[in-house]
């Protein structure tokens, strides 16, 4: 019961980006079209997860054992970007399909400040590795979900009348504004 919780909560209630603000910058860059946001937040999905999984590993028998938690954030930082070169190599020549997929996505990953968030916010609610992968895998799906469902009213707002002054970025940061309100009528779901 604890895990549809820690789901519920990551996708719905406290959003990575709607909630916490974390992931901004891709979640109004790559907005832009419903296929481009769906690309990004499968590999934000693929990435968070492992990162999580790494620095949970990393946090709890190395920093914690040699007594260097001072070192957690920098160490994190360094990690999340090894992954994504290593993810990056590795797909490219293993599933070149896939790495032509996510594309430019995966270079996007190490600067999302989401990824790195996650990673920090799991050792700090003191999760175990399961809970860890699961609330990186919640807080992505909750990213993606933010991120197609402002790409799909973008889409729609290209094919209306919007008044000149708040075109483009404008209208864009007002409809993220809008979504933040809407998902925080899950916050009563749970505590």
């Amino acid at each position: 019961m604890e895990y549809i919780f820690i789901v519920i909560s990551a996708v719905l209630v406290n959003n990575v980006v709607l909630a916490q603000f974390l992931g901004i910058c891709p979640f109004l860059g790559v907005s832009g079209k419903i296929n481009t946001s769906l690309g990004m937040g499968i590999a934000v999905m693929f990435v968070m997860s492992l990162a999580n999984l790494a620095t949970y590993l990393i946090q709890h028998f190395i920093l914690e054992a040699f007594h260097i938690e001072f070192m957690q954030t920098i160490t994190f930082i360094f990690v999340i970007a090894f992954l994504v070169q290593v993810v990056e190599i590795i797909l490219k020549k293993v599933v070149p399909p896939l790495y032509q997929a996510l594309g430019i996505y995966l270079p996007l990953i190490t600067t999302n400040c989401a990824v790195l968030g996650t990673a920090l916010l799991a050792v700090q609610k003191d999760y175990n590795l399961l809970m860890s992968v699961v609330y990186a895998a919640s807080i992505a799906v909750g990213f993606t979900l933010a991120l197609v469902l402002l790409a799909g009213i973008r889409e729609q707002l290209n094919l209306t009348d919007v008044p000149k002054g708040v075109k483009g970025f404008p209208i864009s940061l007002i409809t993220a504004g809008l979504l933040a309100l809407a998902f925080m009528g899950f916050s009563g779901i749970v505590k």
